[in-house]
């Protein structure tokens, strides 16, 4: 009796008004305590409301049924055809759909049904790899942003690939948990390029110097993200950068000179193609004949290998007890003693290498610098001190 009288009132009522009595009806469906006949009643109301031409009675249906297990099937699925404001608190939070279900929403929804999909709790491994691949930036935002998102490394690597120009995708990434060191490799190539791209637009910078700058800057901070990598990680990341030919002779003496000797060994295996402990036995064997045959194999300019030498000989001799203990920053004496030993040997070929050495040396020092006078201001204030200085 109640449904038919409803069903006779919303003919002529107005459309707000439709709205919370469709509220009202869809709530006393879930939560009413009706009898078998009123239950099918009730249903049978609801699938037609469907058609009702005002969007605020169906999305009225949607955000009263969307999270519920027992809303009719029937009526969830249509809802999640509809308009995309209609569809998305469906799509969001109903646990009716099955992974196939969304996988095919995301790839013929609009964006905000995307981005609806991508918030859902426990997010399926596929549906977030649909998202990765087809979503817009803002889909994939909110799957990053999603913490209870099943996001495979690949997944990850995708959205990378579409959209790691964002700084809002790249922030979000580089927040999450577990982020493979190579994809944070290659968010960091990414913010070089925009960075070197911007600033050679502007024309603040020769485009040339640019491109430098932010390539040594990048490299800094490959050595920075391998300092914290753990060792089943590191291969991965060379292997990485080998492919995307950012592993040269710079980036492995920068490793090896600011003390990150298992990323210098592990680069060395991987352009030698040799085991790692064969390769760990030569660095820190006494004689130089195997480091040379050894350098020769990974296929090194020639051009480098004193500064190579001089490092690695500085390293056995103990250069690195008196530098900070930081795997992702240049040590500054064993740069120093390094370009010492290149100075003195006939120049040719080795401008080039002087000319970085001279660069890291430079950057080694200010690097300290920054360090000490950090250092100076956390000190305690020494009232006493500073009236004898006085």
């Amino acid at each position: 009796m109640i449904v038919r009288n409803f069903l006779q009132w919303v003919r002529t009522a107005p459309a707000g008004e439709r709205a919370e009595a469709t509220a009202a009806l869809a709530r006393a469906y879930l939560y009413s305590d009706l009898s078998p006949d009123d239950l099918g009643a009730a249903e049978g109301a609801m699938l037609m409301l469907l058609d009702d031409p005002s969007p605020l009675v169906r999305r009225a249906l949607a955000d009263v049924l969307a999270a519920s297990p027992d809303a009719p099937p029937a009526i969830v699925f249509a809802l999640s055809a509809d308009q995309p404001n209609i569809a998305a608190p469906v799509l969001a939070l109903s646990p009716l759909f099955i992974d196939a279900d969304l996988v095919d929403a995301v790839a013929t929804g609009a964006p905000a049904v995307q981005a609806a999909i991508a918030s859902r709790a426990a997010l399926p491994r596929s549906v977030a790899a649909a998202i990765a691949e087809v979503g817009t930036a803002e889909a994939c935002l909110t799957l990053v942003e999603n913490d209870d998102a099943d996001l495979a490394p690949l997944s990850s690597d995708r959205i990378v690939e579409r959209f790691g120009h964002l700084a809002a995708i790249r922030e979000s990434l580089l927040a999450r948990d577990g982020l493979p060191a190579a994809t944070r490799q290659i968010l960091v190539a990414k913010l070089s390029v925009t960075l070197a791209g911007f600033v050679a637009g502007r024309e603040w910078l020769d485009p040339d110097r640019a491109s430098r700058i932010a390539r040594e800057a990048c490299e800094k901070a490959t050595v920075a993200i391998a300092a914290d990598t753990s060792t089943s990680e590191l291969r991965p990341l060379i292997r990485h950068l080998r492919g995307s030919g950012q592993l040269t002779a710079g980036l492995i003496l920068r490793a090896l000179l600011s003390g990150n000797v298992v990323l210098f060994e592990e680069a060395l295996a991987e352009l030698a193609d040799m085991p790692i402990a064969r390769v760990s036995g030569l660095v820190h064997d006494r004689g130089n004949g195997g480091l040379r045959a050894l350098f020769e194999k990974a296929g090194l300019p020639p051009s480098t290998y004193p500064a190579f030498k001089g490092a690695i000989e500085a390293m056995r001799e103990g250069g690195l007890a008196a530098e900070p203990c930081d795997a992702a920053r240049l040590k500054r004496r064993m740069i120093e003693r390094v370009l010492t030993g290149c100075e003195e040997q006939d120049l040719g070929e080795l401008e080039p290498l002087l000319t970085l050495l001279r660069r890291f040396a430079t950057e080694a020092a200010r690097e300290e610098a920054r360090l000490f006078c950090d250092g100076l201001v956390a000190a305690p204030f020494d009232a006493a001190e500073c009236s004898e200085a006085a």
